[in-house]
């Protein structure tokens, strides 16, 4: 089996995987810089446990992290409990997609797997990757698989806390439309939950349109993190939503890179 962790800003996964890309459970927990790598494996220790998982048949491991300080521990972790020096996702590695990027250590791990795992999946066509993460970030794949750049914007959970932290009498809110189905709201909380909502479905919309007539392709969209499935449902601009995208993308790295 393969270990995947996954770091986000705001959280981080852990998924177990078989054979390749059988996904046979995920895990998330928050973030944390300081979390050592005893604290990890206590925690771990009893899902794999509740779930029936030996961590003896744990025989690779990968990370990807877009918060490096959590890096260290992370490893250690892999190298105490279970024996495996953790490949790390890195421009460095057989990626299986080029880089068209003027400096590629600026881009983030987590969009160069996104962007191996799209070009994996939906095979030769031009795309554009949309992660709702803590950043929304949108990135263009070509259809040979290079990695051309991408957007990044604020998240929308990101958003609605910098409005509510910032005005002293609105309330924190939930993301999704009005129940109404009015966009012009008539309560303090109808009119927040559309501009929220529907002023990001602007924005996807808005910044995918201009990236189509900027590369002059015809392109697919999908998308990936816990808020694709709700803005499919109210936009057409999103083809396909795939949660599980990074962890499939990282379990094709590993693939590419430990062979053996």
């Amino acid at each position: 089996m393969l270990l995947a962790i996954d770091v986000g800003n705001t959280n981080t996964v852990f998924a177990v995987i078989r054979e390749g890309r059988e996904i046979l459970h995920r895990w998330r927990i928050s973030t944390q810089t300081h979390r050592t790598a005893d604290e990890y494996m206590v925690w771990l220790n009893q899902l794999f446990a509740i779930e029936g998982y030996d961590r003896q048949a744990v025989t690779g491991a990968i990370i990807s992290t877009v918060v490096p300080p959590t890096l260290f521990n992370l490893q250690l972790l892999c190298r105490r409990y279970f024996g495996l020096e953790a490949v790390v996702v890195s421009k460095d590695l057989d990626l299986g997609i080029a880089i068209e990027y003027p400096n590629p250590q600026e881009v983030g791990a987590d969009r160069l797997v996104n962007a191996v795992a799209a070009h994996a999946e939906l095979g030769n066509q031009h795309l554009i990757v949309i992660d709702f993460g803590t950043a929304t970030t949108f990135d263009v794949v070509s259809d040979t698989g290079a990695y051309r750049g991408g957007i990044i914007a604020p998240g929308i959970n990101l958003s609605v806390e910098a409005l509510v932290m910032a005005s002293a009498k609105l309330p924190k809110i939930a993301v999704q439309p009005p129940e109404t189905g009015r966009v012009v709201g008539q309560s303090t909380v109808e009119a927040m939950q559309s501009g929220i909502f529907w002023g990001y479905v602007g924005l996807i919309e808005g910044l995918v349109g201009r990236i189509k007539k900027e590369t002059g392709h015809p392109m697919r969209v999908i998308a990936t993190g816990g808020l694709g499935v709700l803005f499919e449902r109210h936009t057409d601009v999103i083809e396909a939503v795939d949660v599980d995208l990074t962890v499939k993308g990282l379990s094709l790295i590993y693939q590419r890179n430990c062979r053996t």
